[in-house]
Formats: C-alpha cells, structure tokens, sequence
C-alpha cells in the first residue's frame, strides 16, 4: 500500500499531501500505474471523487470503492459509469475529465488507496499566519459601501472568494483562500454576550484543502485577508462561537476537530472524531461534516458523518471539553436551525431522513423519513397554511422537495412530521427563501440533462405549486445552482458554474426580482462561483 508524506504537491494544489519520493507496493497481476500517473489519479480523486466516497474509499454518500468491490467491475464497466453517472445519484463526468483521465481514475480505484498523514497541532501552527496585526484593524469601515449588503461568493475553482456590493452589483475583492472553499461562515447574532463591533464584519472560509482564512469586510479590498491557517489536508465546515472568540473547522481527513482563537486563528485544542458508529462498529475514516454554532446555546454542532452521531461541543471550558455523542443516523451531511434556533435539522441523506436535535436538552428530538438523498444546504424555513412553521430540503437522489413541520410549541400535531412534498423535474442540492417571500427556490443540479440542470424551480408557500421554471442559462456546459436572497429580501440572486479553470471566468450571478421573478442583472467575470452568503441575512438567520 501506497504511503504519504507530509507536505505540499507537485501541483501546488494545498491538499498537504507530498507527492514525490513516494513507492507503491502493487501485485504484478493487479491493475497498475507509473508513479507520475498514481500521483496524478490521486489528486484527480482528491478533487472531485473523496467527498462522496471517502479519501479511504470505503464509502459513505457514495458506494464502497475499495479494490475488493472495484475489480469486479473491471476497468471498462467503471470508465462508463465515470463517464455518464447513474440513476442513484452519481454526476457524469464525461463533460469535466478527459477519455484519458478517466481511463487513469477507473484503474487508480482498483488499486489500493494510498493512506494520507496524520496533522498535529505544532503542525497546524507552522502555517498560521497574521496578514493585519489586531492592533491595525480599523475601529469602522474604511469603504462607504454598505457592507451589510454584500454577498462573499466562493469562486470554487479558482481559489477565490469575491466580495459582491449587493447595491451596486460591484465585484469589490477577489480574495486568495483555500482549494476548493466549501462554506464561509460570518459572525452571527446571538443570546450570548458579543463583541458588537464583530458581529457581521468577520467572516471564515474553509477550503477543501483545510486551509482557514479570516476576513474583515470593514478593510479596503487589498486588506481584507487578515489571517490564515491550516487544520487538515481535506474539510468541509466551519462555525464562529457565540462569543466571537472561537473558529471551529472539521477534518475529512485526519477525521478531527479543531478549535481555533477567532481574532489569530492560532490552534488551540483537536480532537479526534474516530469512533464507534450507531451499528457499534469502530470507523477510523469518521469524517466531520456540518458544523454550526447553536444561536440559544455555549455549544457547537459537529456532525459526524460515518458515525451517525451529532457531537454537541460546550466551549465555555476548552480544558475540560464537555461533550454530548448524540446518536442518530448515517451519513450525516448539511443542517439548518428552525426558526427558533433551539432545533437542529440535518440531513442522514445515505439513510434518507433528516434528523432533529434539541439543542436546549442536548439530546435527539426525531428522526423524520424524507424521499432519497436528502440534501438541504443552508435549508429553509416558513410558514404553511396548515401545518405553521415547517422546513424542506432538496434531494440528491430525487426531484422532489420534502416538508415538515418544525414547531412542537405551537403545532405539536404538525411538529417533525412530513407535511408535503414538491415535485421537481430534478435532483437537487440547494433550497433557499425569505421571511418577506412567498415563495421557495429549488436547484436541479444533480439532473444529467443540461435544460434541468441549467434551470430553477419556484413553488408558492400558499398553493404549494411550482409556480415558475427559470432557464438560468443556455450555455453548453454551464450549470445552475445555489440561491440567495439579498439583504431586504427584494431580489434573489442564482449562480451559474462555468466548469472552466481559473483563466477563464465566465461564470456569473444571474439577479432576479423577488416578486416577478424577472431576470434584473447579470454580474459576469466569477470563476465557479458556487455558494453565496448575503451578511445580514446570515447573521440574522433570516430563511
């Protein structure tokens, strides 16, 4: 079996993990590669292929590609299924790998995978830098722009988050991040004391390369980047106390935690999230997926994917770390709060349920069962006529919208029970509203054919009925996903993924009308540009 050594690639790519002066242990009658091509499929499924399957490749959102199951496939049958995906989910990927990449990738699988390093704390200290010292961070914003308004847009692929006036439709500041930015995550409103100059103003990307990075939003554009660090070789999520004075940020892999010093993002405590799952099996490859910081309460949200279980993590003490190990079910993905912000509601999408924690009592509320693969984002809350305050989720497996109700004090006969679902002509991944809307934006970007993919549903909250599908685009291999709405709730803001590198970015936000649903603005020149985090309505947690 193939090892890794700590460092960066050949490639420049920040996944942490070294490419050279590395040999590989092959049997002679098996499946093989030179070096150059085994480092090369590495990244290659790094890239795009871990998230769903594990860096281990024993499966989780997607199935088992351990060599045991792999080779019973044999090397034509997996370059088909590469190629043009399945009905269980699975994106083609003819339109984004080369024939010989794809050729690469399906014998790369049926050998054995490689086992990435370890990363300690002193490690994570190496790479944590100060780009503005604290004592230079200005006491109000050094722009007259109406930074409350402002979308941070990742640009996945280029490495990038670009500021957005959502006034003027400016494109302020394309920011250096991570690999791969998966969530940015602000400082938020809370019950807790709070720093008030902060709420709003700092916000925390996560790459996929685990690379953190903080940004003022009060500082001119080439100033924004005041901090940086490293915590992991592949993550996902990050989160901001309710005191401002912690970041949170959780491995894929090594399959950790890692809380940080909010004002340097100097490291200060990891813990492992290996384990023991709900089938009582021991999983080395438990991997940290949603985190969130609860609005009610001192405590953060870490779900642990592989593990079925929700980790509630009080950071009042980080000495003497109290942690409640939920159990609930697998693999757990992306959560939302109810409006109240005392219930978690996350989605098990391998198990096809959502889960609901109750914050205040630490403890599981309902397990609900959802259509296939749900999978809600951000999620969205509103109000129905018959069953009050309900959430929904999309689903990776299926075009259908799921809603349940989520208030147990006012409609206990509604609470965490399916209430309806929305058909779509798709498989989505992304469900966004407003409390001033009446209306629910669905994405369908999991659909194989380009005139779904390329298009957005809208149903009425009242009639429960799709009221409008928007072709966000037309261009051969562009896609459409990921709505926001701005800060008054007035316009709803939708990206569309170019598919293209760095050099040449021509994705875009298309701007529509909240109430027509007309097309108002096209805000070019974005590489990938994926999720888009709108200041106020974040802090707020306005859904």
């Amino acid at each position: 079996m193939k090892k890794w050594k700590y460092g960066l690639s050949a490639l420049g790519l920040a996944i942490g993990m070294a490419t050279s002066g590395i040999s590989a242990t092959v049997s002679a009658a098996g499946p093989t590669l030179s070096e150059a091509d085994f480092d090369k499929a590495t990244t290659l499924y790094f890239q795009r292929c871990a998230g769903c399957h594990g860096v281990l490749r024993k499966g989780a959102t997607g199935k088992n590609l351990e060599p045991a199951e792999t080779l019973k496939l044999g090397q034509k049958r997996l370059e088909q299924i590469i190629s043009y995906g399945t009905e269980g989910g699975m994106n083609n990927f003819d339109d984004i790998f080369s024939k010989d990449e794809i050729s690469l990738l399906s014998t790369f699988i049926q050998m054995e995978p490689p086992v990435p390093p370890e990363m300690s704390l002193d490690m994570m200290k190496e790479h944590t830098k100060q780009f503005v010292a604290l004592k230079d961070y200005p006491t109000k914003p050094m722009h007259g722009r109406n930074w409350e308004n402002f979308f941070v847009v990742i640009e996945r692929d280029a490495g990038t988050a670009a500021i957005i006036d959502g006034d003027t439709k400016e494109i302020v500041a394309h920011i250096d991040t991570g690999y791969a930015v998966h969530v940015i995550k602000g400082t938020e409103h809370h019950k807790t004391d709070h720093p008030k100059d902060a709420v709003g103003r700092f916000w925390y990307t996560i790459g996929r390369d685990g690379k953190v990075n903080k940004i003022d939003l009060w500082q001119t554009p080439d100033k924004m980047l005041v901090a940086e660090t490293k915590m992991a070789y592949d993550a996902r999520d990050i989160a901001v106390s309710g005191d401002g004075k912690y970041v949170i940020a959780g491995g894929y892999w090594p399959p950790h935690f890692v809380i940080m010093d909010a004002e340097t993002l100097e490291p200060l405590k990891v813990v492992s999230s290996r384990g023991i799952n709900v089938d009582g099996e021991y999983v080395n490859e438990a991997r940290v997926a949603a985190i969130y910081t609860t609005p009610n309460e001192p405590t953060f949200m870490v779900a642990i994917k592989e593990l079925g279980q929700m980790w509630q993590v009080d950071y009042t003490d980080l000495e003497n770390l109290r942690i409640e190990q939920i159990d609930s079910a697998k693999f757990l993905h992306d959560g939302f709060f109810d409006p109240t912000g005392r219930y978690f509601q996350i989605a098990a999408n391998a198990s096809n349920k959502m889960v609901v924690v109750d914050t205040q009592e630490r403890k599981l509320e309902k397990i609900i069962d959802v259509a296939k693969l749900p999978h809600p984002g951000p999620g969205a809350n509103w109000v129905d006529k018959e069953c009050g305050p309900v959430g929904g989720t999309t689903h990776l497996g299926e075009g259908a919208v799921s809603v349940w109700g989520n208030d147990p004090m006012g409609h206990p006969d509604q609470a965490w029970k399916l209430c309806y679902e929305v058909e779509t002509d798709g498989a989505g991944v992304f469900i966004r509203t407003h409390e001033t809307s009446q209306y629910v934006w669905a994405d369908q970007l999991k659909h194989p054919e380009p005139e779904v993919q390329q298009s957005v549903q809208v149903f009425d909250k009242e009639t429960r009925e799709i009221v409008k599908t928007i072709r966000v685009t037309e261009e051969e291999g562009k896609a459409a996903l990921h709505m926001e709405f701005n800060q008054d709730g007035s316009e709803v803001w939708v990206s569309v993924w170019n598919r293209a590198d760095a050099s040449n970015p021509t994705g875009e936000i298309v701007v529509y009308d909240a109430k027509t649903l007309e097309e108002k603005h096209r805000i070019k020149g974005l590489t990938t540009p994926t999720g888009k985090f709108n200041v106020f309505n974040r802090i707020n947690h306005k859904t």
